[in-house]
């Protein structure tokens, strides 16, 4: 907006991500292409209103997201809810790659027990090995390097707003929307 010669105050900037940022991720999580059935998932810290709140974030095994939640627990409904919100929009993996988290290992086997009830033959594999995941641990340096100079967020909306945003920009960036196209362009189809 600089760079335009325009003037906008920064609660300004920051009005818009809260309001239109939930939207655009949305749209960049259905518009990615396809990923790869071997998941690494974990967790990470983001501190809102003095409290650290956890970011559950999945990458495929070649780095490029899956999904992202922001949870105020790190317990096996939070964990459920996020493997659920990955399935709808990823389908069904071969494996999933974990840390040592007693949340994460409940909730891959309440998935595990409806897809069973759905009819699914094959469970997903769990995997806890301690090296495997370090893809999604170097992936969650992106949003520290984003979130740190902010000192944390006032309020959970706001901080969910600013990540989709900051994750949404994370995915063009890989390339996971429409390689090959300008970024800002990539943008303005999401916006649209």
């Amino acid at each position: 907006m600089g760079e335009r010669g325009v003037s906008v105050d920064h609660t300004t900037l920051n009005r818009r991500v809260t309001r239109y940022s939930g939207a655009i991720a949305e749209a960049a999580r259905r518009r990615k292409r396809s990923c790869d059935r071997s998941w690494r998932m974990d967790e990470t810290y983001i501190k809102v209103k003095g409290v650290w709140v956890y970011l559950y974030r999945a990458v495929d095994k070649h780095g490029k997201t899956l999904d992202f939640m922001l949870s105020p627990r790190r317990n096996k409904p939070a964990a459920t809810k996020f493997f659920a919100r990955m399935l709808e929009i990823n389908g069904l993996p071969r494996k999933i790659v974990i840390d040592k988290s007693g949340a994460n290992t409940a909730g891959i086997k309440a998935i595990n027990k409806m897809l069973k009830g759905f009819g699914c033959p094959i469970p997903i594999e769990m995997v806890r090995r301690k090296y495997l995941n370090n893809i999604v641990e170097q992936d969650h340096r992106f949003i520290k390097r984003r979130t740190r100079p902010m000192l944390g967020f006032t309020a959970f909306a706001s901080a969910v707003a600013t990540l989709d945003g900051i994750e949404a920009a994370h995915m063009i960036r890989k390339g996971q929307l429409t390689p090959g196209l300008c970024p800002f362009r990539q943008f303005a189809e999401l916006a649209s």
